[in-house]
């Protein structure tokens, strides 16, 4: 009698221990998740400069770690005392921690191996030149300029960024790049037929990066050549964003001419 008695009670604790750290968790996890989201559209707002939205997700991240610990703790004990409610809480805490630490952690992780750029191009001998979109870089930290030091780094970390070869003339191959620009949702700067060059301006998603992407049209016999460059406004690095950008680009280009 004594024996289940014990057993009750230490059940009873291990329930509401378990409890406390599920619901701890999921809390956690949630806080850091509100974080993580607010502090891009809270820069863009004005809310606080780059350099704190920055700090913002990294302490978010951190903390989120230790709600994933938490949460973890929190499954075992609850699966060993049978507290099935504290169980589910602790498990949906446990995918929330993960859902708001992974996209980051795996993003810094990628970083790691890209080289240290935020200007990309496919012709790195003689890069597409900025026209129309040079006044709306006045504020940018980033020149427009090129430089010796930026092709080498990126034939290393990007040996696969090259021009598209279209069997179709000049002037249609810029149609048919303007026509995968748009389809990008790039907001077009200039269209300059005479030029063959197409400029625009691409926004990113969180924190509202402005990147200038500038697209030149050459003739490649009875064919064309489109070479592409992605240029960010500001950071030193843009964690992949511009090539990543270009072989997009390249692949709606594809499909532009295929149709």
């Amino acid at each position: 009698m004594t024996s289940a008695v014990t057993v009750a009670a230490s059940d009873g604790n291990g329930k509401r221990i378990g409890g406390v750290l599920a619901w701890a968790g999921l809390g956690i996890a949630a806080v850091c998740g509100i974080a993580a989201l607010i502090a891009g559209p809270g820069y863009r707002l004005g809310w606080w400069g780059l350099g704190p939205g920055f700090q913002i997700v990294r302490w978010a991240v951190t903390i989120d770690l230790a709600a994933i610990v938490v949460a973890v703790a929190a499954a075992i004990l609850a699966y060993r005392v049978h507290a099935q409610r504290e169980l589910i809480v602790s498990l949906l805490g446990l995918i929330v921690s993960v859902a708001v630490a992974g996209p980051p952690v795996y993003l810094w992780r990628h970083a790691e191996g890209l080289p240290h750029l935020h200007d990309i191009t496919t012709d790195t001998d003689n890069p597409p030149r900025f026209v129309a979109i040079v006044p709306l870089r006045k504020d940018a930290r980033n020149s427009t300029d090129y430089s010796a030091e930026t092709a080498a780094l990126q034939k290393k970390g990007y040996p696969d960024i090259g021009p598209a070869l279209l069997n179709a003339p000049p002037a249609q191959a810029l149609q048919l790049a303007e026509r995968a620009a748009r389809a990008m949702g790039w907001g077009i700067v200039a269209v300059a037929p005479d030029q063959l060059r197409i400029e625009a301006t691409d926004t990113t998603l969180m924190f509202g990066f402005k990147d200038d992407i500038v697209i030149r049209v050459t003739a490649n016999g009875s064919g064309s050549r489109v070479d592409a460059r992605s240029l960010s406004r500001i950071g030193g690095s843009d964690l992949g964003t511009n090539a990543k950008r270009i072989r997009s680009f390249f692949r709606k280009l594809g499909t532009s001419q295929a149709k």
